[in-house]
């Protein structure tokens, strides 16, 4: 028999709300026990038996997915794991550049990523310099390897919204990448030279903008971004801007979710390295 929140609170919990289990009522925390596994026995006042027969439910409730909240990273994770399975090492570093190496008799792709790089083999994606890689960054990295394109890049620089179906995009570049370097940078010019320098990137003059900072990153051979940075001047009443660019040929190497990730990634990494 499976435990809903309300069957949960109804026939299992003392319903007296005393907080002893973190939450204020008992309700909320019948809720977080069936859709985020928090553990039952938070609840000091439940009989042993009652317990014991609640979690063997609890488990088996969890074990089919039922009510549970769905890890997102991993269903992602493991979709762009089988999307890249088909793809063979030997094809990829003329593809999408690195090349191969032999680690423990083991053949790995290694591909420059930032300022280190990944090595990927057969189901699986690790740092160079070990240092962890998050799940959405394997995502983004198992999405790159599947999305076909072989291209170099052009040089020819394009806007998120210039590229087709990225509409529903656009509010959260401005929202989780876009306005955040700006909290983060206003009037610290010299802090975000130092922070896109920690993660490769190089200050370059673009004649077409002249009057703001420009930045060029590498995170993956075939896949460059540039970063757009014009700081407030307050005596001509400009308020600072950001804005990310892409060679025309990244759809070709990521689809828009990943170039959404990408830029998020890109984000955090100047945020948190000055």
């Amino acid at each position: 028999m499976a435990l809903s929140v309300v069957d949960l609170y109804r026939d299992v919990l003392p319903k007296t709300n005393c907080g002893d289990c973190g939450f204020t009522t008992y309700l909320a925390f019948a809720s977080q026990v069936v859709s985020e596994k928090l553990d039952l026995g938070r609840c000091p006042h439940i009989p042993a038996d009652l317990l014991e027969k609640s979690k063997t439910e609890l488990a088996e409730q969890y074990r089919e997915g039922r009510w549970t909240k769905r890890d997102m990273a991993a269903d992602a994770l493991e979709w762009a794991c089988q999307k890249a399975a088909s793809m063979a090492l030997p094809d990829l570093p003329a593809r999408i550049g690195g090349h191969l190496v032999q680690r423990d008799n083991l053949t790995f792709l290694e591909l420059p990523y930032f300022t280190t790089s990944v090595l990927i083999g057969d189901g699986m994606i690790v740092r160079n310099d070990n240092a962890e890689l998050t799940r959405w960054e394997q995502v983004f990295l198992y999405n790159h390897l599947a999305q076909g394109g072989w291209r170099q890049p052009l040089g020819k620089w394009k806007g998120l919204v210039e590229f087709p179906n990225t509409v529903s995009k656009i509010k959260s570049m401005i929202e989780q990448v876009e306005t955040p370097l700006i909290q983060r940078f206003r009037g610290q010019t010299d802090t975000l030279k130092a922070a896109a320098a920690a993660i490769g990137g190089v200050e370059h003059t673009d004649d077409r903008e002249s009057s703001g900072l420009n930045f060029h990153f590498q995170p993956l051979p075939r896949v460059p971004v540039t970063l757009m940075f014009w700081d407030e001047d307050p005596e001509d009443g400009f308020e600072p801007m950001a804005k990310l660019l892409f060679d025309e040929t990244v759809t070709e190497h990521l689809d828009i979710e990943s170039i959404m990730f990408l830029s998020e990634r890109l984000r955090q990494l100047l945020c948190i390295t000055d």
